[in-house]
């Protein structure tokens, strides 16, 4: 009896823990597929599917997975590789692949190893395109062999399920003496940009100082003119004022020689008042640019004239 009971609990512990194999080893064979991942499922050694988001469960001993393959973006930074030039100069030049799994059953089964296969592609394709460039072409045309690089290594990668975005050149190093030789010509080429520089400078100077003399000599001309327009307008208004007063004197002693005692009666023509034109009319040329003053000879009996004309005016007043 007590055999009996020891048996049956050896049993029942041994169908426990076989229990507990099965349970943890079915456990075992449950997937949870993250979203940026997809997973490549063999089933007896053949390709059988590809999951995608969510929960799965592998069959026991049939089913495996054979390949987990992120769907995300890739960079790849490959190593310099030595290039020639179509002028015969060898260059060391590295380049950065950006590519995006798009089949995960062609990038698994296409191709032994994907991104050795591009290593070898894109370094391949970088010595094609710059045998057909010469050394300057090559440092100055880095968005077409990006662009070249790009379009070939799409078309010859896409049987792997692989999808090429972007082709960076990342360095260009020629050897040494070219660089010094590069060195060399710009800092030549600088000071010959500095000397240009430095004489459109000096020539703007000069062209600056000749115009600012010019309008200088211009000014100062305008301003003489002016001043001689003046003098001369000046000049002329004290002749005419003088021949003014002359023209007045004379038409008041022919006005008292034909009216007589009318034109005397109003005291307008005095032998003083006669004096004092006749001394203004002086005072006026002495005043004047002139530097020589030529008095009229007939002054005196002009003013003996008038004090004649005077006294027969005079005399008239004191008959009457």
């Amino acid at each position: 009896m007590f055999l009996a009971q020891t048996g049956g609990i050896v049993a029942a512990v041994v169908i426990s823990v076989i229990l507990l194999v099965i349970a943890g080893y079915c456990i075992s064979r449950i997937r949870i597929v993250k979203q940026t991942n997809k997973y490549v499922v063999e089933r007896l050694g053949g390709y059988y599917a590809t999951w995608g988001v969510g929960f799965h469960f592998l069959l026991p001993f049939v089913d495996r997975v054979s390949y987990v393959i992120s769907m995300k973006e890739q960079i790849k930074d490959f190593d310099p590789q030595p290039v020639i030039t179509k002028d015969n100069v060898t260059m060391q030049i590295d380049t950065v692949v950006f590519f995006q799994v798009t089949d995960p059953k062609l990038y698994a089964y296409g191709v032994e190893n994907p991104v050795g296969a591009i290593e070898n592609l894109s370094a391949t394709t970088l010595r094609n395109i710059i045998g057909e460039l010469d050394l300057d072409e090559t440092l100055t045309s880095r968005d077409i062999i990006n662009t070249k690089m790009r379009a070939i290594l799409d078309e010859a990668t896409d049987p792997w399920g692989i999808k090429v975005n972007r082709v960076e050149v990342k360095n260009i190093l020629p050897p040494k003496d070219i660089r010094d030789a590069m060195e060399r010509q710009m800092r030549a080429e600088r000071e010959r940009r500095e000397k240009i520089l430095l004489a459109e400078g000096e020539k703007k100077s000069q062209i600056l100082l000749a115009e600012g003399e010019k309008e200088s000599q211009v000014l100062k001309a305008a301003a003489e003119k002016e001043a001689m327009i003046l003098k001369s307008e000046g000049e002329a208004e004290s002749i005419l004022k003088i021949k003014t007063a002359e023209a007045e004197g004379v038409r008041l002693m022919r006005e008292a020689e034909a009216d007589g005692l009318k034109s005397l009666k109003s005291a307008d023509v005095t032998e003083a008042v006669l004096k004092l034109k006749s001394y203004e009319a002086m005072q006026k040329v002495a005043d004047g640019q002139s530097t020589k003053l030529i008095i009229p000879s007939d002054m005196q009996n002009m003013a003996g004239a008038v004090a004649s004309i005077a006294e027969i005016a005079k005399a008239t007043k004191e008959a009457k």
